[in-house]
């Protein structure tokens, strides 16, 4: 294992930085990486790493989630609200309704797969998207719009409600009977993880400045908060629960709203956290994509993708109707909302893994949206938003 350690980090570091100095996204180096030294390629690293690589993709979402929500402010949620609601389920809906339209004609699927595969690729990835709105809030570029915090909100949001789409869909496709139970949790568990993070960051700013803990020990406590959440989440076999990512960005939150220099001490912590574990996301994202998939990606499945991103920033757009936002500033928003990967590779071979006769389109499709999307979107924000986006006071 340790061995399997150095080899995502040394070169995923290497390759992100020399990324980097060439204009393009750091990730797409590591993606890179995590392709070529993934179990589809050169097949390098340990099994013990791969069993766990969900949990570790996870930690690292939760690292930036709360930096992101340590760098929120409360005022600043409320300014966004409206259109920030609408991301949370319009692009995704639209994005599915694209894929309805073209899995049919394009890629020869019926209504149901093509609903299947649109719940698949609709997810924006938060860990392409959410540590660039950060950069955005922290250099101060369209904050007083509150574009960076209105994109932030959407996209930890989003996933929630595709997930329960694409569980809703394959269920229906093995002939199991629709769980309406499903569709009244998305915006329960939403409004409930939202209390209890706020709740949980409350306690937390109480105890860090009472016991004036060291902000490394805070981190820790702090962290280690997170991972109860999530656990509790996983643990939760009721009907209703709660989204343990939105509660932990909203323990953030809460922190910066009762202790702001506590939030800033912790924050700086995070940023350097963030490093070692972006490595680890991208590198082991890119060790997800099977490249046996890449030679059957044909034209039409390109155009599918693209067809359906188009459909996706169509309803981005709706969103922000009567925004007061730019021309440029909603074009900014449109390409910041499309980027693909966590998502696609945690539950794009489970069609596949269930016997359905759309699997291995659903995983091809899926392998070509983490490609296409999560480089071109990152490089879409990188070189835009100093162009699109004005700089605040």
């Amino acid at each position: 294992m340790l061995i399997s350690i150095a080899l995502i980090l040394i070169p995923g570091l290497l390759l992100g930085f020399l990324c980097s100095k060439i204009k393009l996204p750091a990730l797409v180096g590591m993606l890179a990486v995590g392709i070529v030294i993934g179990p589809y390629a050169l097949n390098l690293l340990d099994t013990t790493i791969l069993d766990i690589s969900p949990q570790i993709r996870k930690i690292a979402l939760i690292i930036i989630l709360t930096r992101a929500g340590l760098g929120l402010d409360m005022s600043s949620m409320k300014k966004v609200g409206r259109p920030a609601l609408l991301m949370c389920f319009i692009p995704a809906s639209f994005e599915i309704a694209g894929m309805l339209c073209l899995g049919p004609c394009v890629l020869g699927l019926n209504l149901m797969e093509s609903a299947l595969l649109g719940s698949v690729l609709a997810a924006v990835s938060p860990a392409v998207v959410v540590p660039r709105m950060v950069k955005l809030i922290d250099e101060g570029y369209g904050t007083k719009k509150g574009i960076p915090q209105m994109i932030l909100a959407g996209a930890s949001v989003d996933d929630v409600y595709v997930i329960v789409l694409f569980t809703t869909f394959a269920s229906m496709m093995q002939g199991k009977a629709v769980d309406i139970w499903a569709f009244v949790n998305i915006p329960a568990s939403i409004v409930l993880g939202i209390v209890i993070g706020l709740i949980c960051g409350r306690i937390l700013a109480v105890v860090f400045r009472v016991s004036k803990m060291r902000k490394e020990l805070a981190m820790f406590a702090l962290l280690c908060c997170s991972f109860l959440l999530v656990a509790a989440e996983d643990a939760l076999m009721t009907p209703i629960s709660f989204s343990s990512l939105i509660a932990i960005m909203f323990m953030g939150i809460a922190i910066r709203k009762y202790e702001p220099d506590i939030a800033q001490n912790l924050s700086g912590v995070y940023n350097k956290l963030w490093i070692p574990a972006e490595v680890f996301l991208f590198v082991l994202v890119g060790a997800c994509v099977d490249v046996r998939y890449i030679g059957n990606i044909g034209v039409m499945a390109i155009i599918a993708v693209f067809g359906a991103i188009a459909f996706r920033m169509f309803g981005v757009f709706l969103c922000l109707i009567r925004t007061g936002l730019k021309g440029k500033e909603k074009l900014f928003t449109m390409m910041a909302y499309t980027p693909k990967a966590t998502v696609q590779a945690a539950i794009g071979s489970s069609p596949l893994s269930l016997g359905l006769t759309c699997g291995n389109m659903v995983l091809t499709v899926a392998v070509l949206a983490i490609i296409v999307t999560a480089p071109l979107g990152a490089f879409a924000i990188d070189s835009t938003y100093r162009h699109f986006l004005k700089k605040g006071d």
